[in-house]
């Protein structure tokens, strides 16, 4: 059965210069006990950091962290002294391990962008920044991460795979089939319909037993896939992917 999360049930943790939508995909699932992730997939920052914003220099500890830019450009800096800017095409996996510090300053124009924090199998892995240069507006799924024995060109430390695309108005996209792994798709910006049912911006769509069928872009849309391993080992101590306030 379809189970669909709307956007009114996000959270705004952050308001103002840095504002962030919080999305919380486990709140997709009517669970007993209930975990705000879904597998391994912990949160999904939907976050606005307007012009002459800095974010500096913070920790994070056993958090993997894909950051994909969809408007403008993040400057990215670490502990290490890598600098680099971060903008649509232009993907960045941190992969924070025992521990990765790094700063995001806004210098032109309003930023728009996802931080999406996994939880890694282990602990206190070895931290490692990665980098992928993409297409910007494939109408097609196009794989972005995956596991670290998958031909994904980013690597994240467990069974999640993490693909986009951006339809045009009134383009069919059929979503792919990961066997064992379970669907959550995400709507980044623009309308779709899938089966009897219409997702706009920051909604969220997920069917626990059976195939997603496909989706119809009502306008032209971005949106995010996520395949996710439910039953993963996963390390719950990540700074945000593992924070009791996530849970």
């Amino acid at each position: 059965m379809l189970q669909k999360l709307s956007a009114d049930k996000h959270k705004q943790p952050y308001k103002g210069y840095f504002t962030v939508t919080r999305v919380q995909p486990g709140d997709i699932i009517d669970q007993q006990f209930h975990d705000t992730a879904f597998g391994p997939l912990s949160v999904i920052d939907h976050a606005v950091m307007k012009k002459g914003l800095t974010i500096k220099m913070h920790e994070h500890v056993n958090d993997e962290i894909l950051s994909y830019v969809y408007k403008g450009t993040s400057n990215h800096k670490d502990s290490a002294g890598l600098e680099a800017p971060i903008f649509p095409g232009k993907i960045m996996m941190m992969n924070a391990g025992s521990s990765f510090w790094h700063e995001e300053k806004v210098d032109q124009e309003d930023v728009e962008m996802l931080q999406i924090f996994v939880r890694p199998r282990v602990a206190d892995l070895e931290p490692r920044i990665q980098f992928h240069d993409k297409e910007v507006a494939n109408r097609e799924w196009y794989v972005m991460v995956g596991p670290e024995d998958s031909q994904a060109p980013l690597h994240v430390r467990n069974n999640v795979y993490i693909l986009d695309a951006h339809p045009k108005k009134g383009d069919v996209l059929d979503i792919p089939v990961y066997p064992g792994l379970v669907p959550f798709f995400y709507v980044l910006d623009g309308e779709i319909e899938i089966g009897d049912l219409q997702l706009k911006k920051k909604e969220a769509i997920t069917d626990l037993e059976n195939l997603l069928p496909a989706i119809t872009a009502i306008e032209d849309t971005s949106v995010v896939l996520f395949f996710v391993d439910m039953d993963a080992v996963m390390s719950m101590s990540g700074t945000i992917s593992g924070n009791a306030s996530n849970r």
